[in-house]
């Protein structure tokens, strides 16, 4: 079985290029998959070509969010332990989501949508596993999955409501660690002190720096100077 075209991975690319850039301008819901095409020099009806639906491509913009949000944990922790890994990778979601109103429509509708939200959970349940079987050993991928959807439903509303004179990022942190933590039954004294060194830590410029590296990343000049199809 031979795998896609380098044509038709570009075409991928440039669609996940446009598709950034609208949905950070209009959110998800208003940015359609015409705008897309056209916003990647192409008729709209090359959109489906490349993604067999608007979700497929968020799906895809997803993958590459939570790998960029793991990686930017693991390195930020560093040798530290997996506990303080997970509440740096959750309070970069938080971050994330607080930058504009956009990035906020983005992580709520990906905490919503059926393909999305299963992928998330799918795919953070070993990891879950590994992190808090030490506090819940007798659970298996399996229960840590379904667990996930509950932490996947308190993520989900935590980013949904802003930041405001009273409701602080910093309360929002502690509020958001410790409703996870007592989900995983992770001792009050661990918990704390973890929650303690995360809202210390000053996260708003590397999820800056998050959504500038995803915008620039499908923008390759080469690639960009290759022939595209001719807009209707």
């Amino acid at each position: 079985m031979h795998g896609k075209q380098p044509s038709g991975l570009l075409t991928q690319k440039k669609m996940l290029h446009s598709a950034i850039s609208l949905f950070l301008e209009k959110g998800y819901e208003k940015a359609t998959t015409a705008e897309i095409a056209r916003g990647a020099g192409m008729t709209p009806s090359a959109f489906f070509r490349a993604y067999p639906s608007k979700e497929a491509l968020l799906l895809e913009l997803v993958k590459q969010m939570f790998d960029n949000q793991f990686a930017e944990a693991e390195r930020r922790t560093g040798e530290m332990d997996q506990l303080m890994m997970y509440a740096v990778e959750t309070a970069l979601q938080m971050h994330l989501a607080e930058l504009s109103e956009s990035m906020r429509d983005l992580y709520v509708t990906a905490y919503s949508l059926p393909s999305t939200a299963a992928y998330i959970y799918r795919n953070t349940a070993k990891r879950l596993q590994a992190i808090f079987s030490p506090y819940l050993p007798s659970l298996q991928e399996k229960d840590f999955y379904e667990l996930d959807i509950a932490s996947g439903g308190i993520t989900r509303g935590f980013m949904a409501v802003p930041c405001d004179l009273y409701f602080t990022m910093e309360q929002k942190l502690r509020r958001y660690l410790d409703c996870c933590f007592k989900l995983y039954d992770v001792p009050k004294e661990q918990r704390e002190a973890v929650i303690e060194q995360v809202v210390q830590m000053d996260l708003r410029p590397a999820a800056i720096a998050m959504v500038k590296e995803m915008i620039h990343r499908f923008d390759d000049p080469a690639e960009a100077a290759a022939p595209a199809e001719a807009p209707e």
